[in-house]
């Protein structure tokens, strides 16, 4: 598995590429100073399987780096770690895109278990973030096309590219997040994640609610 590590502190990149090594078997961890070279070892390296990112680089402005890693590379998991953790932060980060966020200040077990629970296609926030989602039982009544979609959507895609991914059209697209956004009782694609965060929706290939 390859993880893209971008961040422009070389001592945190390299303490954190120890970390992965230690966590997960057979890793190979890049490392990028800055969006523009994550973006050129990103289309070096197609089979990305993770992107882990900071907010505070030299060339990014508030979520603008996010968004052109995932208009660029999206089919990397994009997981934001950040010493900013702020409620408001964190769903900028996930409107944007992000399938995970991890504050910096967290103790290196957590990290492990949140960044296993992104690859196994679940999302993982902070807690303080997910204690503002309205309570709820399991999630009933989704197709499994309606699946298929929210598990896109989460995965940062764009209207377009889940229409492209399974063979639908913009407009089915949206029909069948209408219904997604409905069934979940939310009203936006940020909503929609905390949601399933909250619900420990596991939203890896293959996996279809009961």
């Amino acid at each position: 598995m390859k993880a893209l590590l971008v961040d422009d502190h070389a001592l945190f990149r390299e303490g954190l590429a120890l970390l992965m090594a230690h966590a997960f078997d057979a890793i190979v961890c890049l490392q990028a100073a800055s969006i523009a070279e994550a973006l050129t070892l990103g289309e070096q390296h197609p089979d990305l399987a993770l992107i882990l990112l900071d907010l505070g680089l030299p060339d990014n402005i508030g979520m603008a780096g996010l968004r052109r890693l995932k208009e660029q590379l999206p089919l990397p998991a994009l997981v934001v770690l950040s010493a900013d953790d702020a409620p408001q932060t964190v769903l900028d980060s996930i409107d944007a895109g992000a399938q995970g966020f991890i504050p910096k200040t967290a103790r290196p077990g957590l990290m492990r278990e949140a960044l296993a629970q992104v690859l196994a296609g679940g999302i993982y926030l902070p807690p303080p973030v997910l204690l503002q989602a309205t309570p709820a039982g399991e999630v009933s009544g989704l197709s499994e096309r309606q699946f298929d979609v929210l598990r896109l959507l989460i995965a940062g895609r764009s209207n377009k590219l889940i229409g492209r991914e399974l063979d639908l059209s913009e407009s089915t697209v949206k029909t069948h997040l209408a219904a997604v956004f409905r069934k979940l009782e939310v009203n936006s694609r940020t909503q929609a994640v905390v949601k399933a965060a909250s619900l420990g929706l596991n939203l890896g290939l293959g996996v279809r609610p009961c």
